[in-house]
């Protein structure tokens, strides 16, 4: 309704403004005394009439009646424009009709051009629109129902297959890949995307059944050692050495709370974040790394443990708790390997290495300190110092020379490392000796931020 009723109100302008300029042309010609006889009308759809101040016609075109004017008198306002719709027998048509009414003349004779044109044409195409809109619309909005329907559905296929491909990894547990679709649109990304997701969802919960299996397994021999040295010491009754009884059980107790201990600390780490960014829940401050070197040191005889002195102040910012459990955890690796010397060494500060891609070094970068445990021991093979920081994993030589270890020593390390802002590298400590059948060593270097001296004057 609203397009035909916008639609009437144009036709119905354009009609009106066809006949003010008819009238207006006649109007120029009533004033300059020169009213031809018939009037000229452009279009055989137009009847014109000029009346006088008495109603009598004083010109017509040609099909236009000369006696009987098409307004009345009292319908004529002198000396204004009008637009009125009036029967159509009165001027001689079937239907309305649609007059204007032109002010033309002199003050003294006063005259007025009248305009008809018929309205049979416009409402008869009008009611044939409205039939058209009537019959069309209807159809026109199923058509665009319909092919809405295709593209929206031909769209929302591939979600629909991400759905179904979600529920069944979901039904049956286990890993599981989404149907990429084969366009290059927002969907496929959002496959990819969730591919992503699911493949480091199934890592994780790898890594999380891995490290379950391994928990168990270490915790499982403690247990059963201790097991095994109370069930004999029961059947041998009084010949049983408690003594002896006591000190393995012992060993294994402290080798169990040493396990439980890491297990703990390797759970806390994974829920806090590795960076003191929010809010702390550990004490966080300036760390003198000389001093920290030689109270860990004095832990251990020397030799095998040397210590070298440091070039002076060398601070950093952490945990110094965390940081003596790397140290702690890195010397006591040493020593286990070593064949006759662990030595500590920290140097700095160092001018940090540029970022990948940035020429020079940047405003924003630090410097950092070197902290270095080295060990004359067989070292590591280079294919294996990165499998070494996962947990639970020993070498031959570790799992045929460790008596206590689980394999946690160095992934504890690279976690605290990392949440102290550092980095921690493993490294030959120099050419294997085939005089002595000794191995290169290993050298391993912790990275840490540099931190001016806090007593220092700014």
């Amino acid at each position: 309704m609203l397009l035909l009723g916008a639609l009437g109100w144009t036709v119905q302008r354009t009609v009106d403004a066809e006949a003010f300029r008819t009238a207006d042309a006649v109007a120029l010609l009533a004033a300059e005394e020169a009213l031809p006889d018939p009037l000229p009308v452009a279009g055989g759809q137009l009847r014109v009439q000029v009346v006088d101040a008495q109603g009598r016609v004083r010109a017509a075109s040609i099909d236009a009646d000369r006696l009987v004017p098409m307004l009345r008198s009292d319908q004529l306002r002198a000396g204004q424009r009008q637009r009125l719709v009036v029967d159509g027998r009165r001027v001689g048509l079937t239907g309305p009709v649609r007059v204007v009414a032109v002010p033309a003349g002199t003050p003294a004779e006063p005259l007025t051009v009248l305009v008809a044109k018929s309205m049979t044409d416009v409402r008869h195409s009008l009611r044939v629109v409205g039939i058209l809109l009537l019959v069309g619309f209807p159809l026109l909005v199923a058509g665009l129902a319909a092919v809405a329907w295709r593209v929206i559905g031909a769209t929302l296929r591939p979600v629909e297959s991400l759905r179904r491909g979600a529920a069944e990894i979901t039904g049956r547990a286990g890993p599981g890949r989404l149907p990429v679709p084969a366009a290059s649109d927002e969907i496929q990304r959002l496959a990819i995307t969730l591919n992503d997701m699911l493949d480091r969802l199934a890592a994780a919960r790898a890594r999380q059944r891995a490290f379950v299996a391994d928990a168990a397994h270490e915790l499982r021999s403690p247990l059963t050692n201790m097991r095994t040295e109370l069930e004999v010491a029961r059947r041998l009754g009084d010949a049983t050495e408690w003594p002896a009884v006591a000190e393995n059980l012992l060993a294994d107790t402290d080798r169990l709370a040493r396990l439980v201990d890491d297990l703990l600390l390797l759970a806390r780490l994974d829920e806090q974040p590795a960076r003191p960014d929010g809010p702390p829940s550990r004490a966080v401050g300036p760390v003198e790394l000389g001093e920290l070197l030689r109270d860990v040191a004095d832990r251990y005889p020397s030799p095998p443990v040397g210590l070298a002195p440091a070039p002076g102040p060398l601070w950093t910012e952490g945990d110094p708790e965390e940081l003596r459990r790397v140290l702690a955890n890195l010397v006591e690796n040493a020593l286990r390997h070593a064949h006759g010397e662990v030595r500590l060494d920290v140097s700095g500060p160092h001018p940090d290495p540029p970022v990948p891609g940035q020429r020079g070094a940047g405003p924003g970068q630090r410097a950092y300190h070197l902290v270095t445990v080295t060990d004359d021991g067989p070292g590591i093979p280079a294919a294996d110092r990165e499998r070494v920081f996962a947990r639970f994993t020993r070498l031959d030589d570790a799992r045929a020379r460790d008596a206590g270890g689980a394999g946690l020593g160095l992934a504890i390390v690279r976690e605290l490392v990392r949440r102290a802002g550092g980095a921690v590298d493993l490294a030959d400590a120099g050419p294997a000796d085939a005089t002595t059948a000794t191995g290169p060593g290993l050298r391993v270097t912790v990275r840490l931020p540099a931190l001016l001296d806090p007593d220092a004057d700014v």
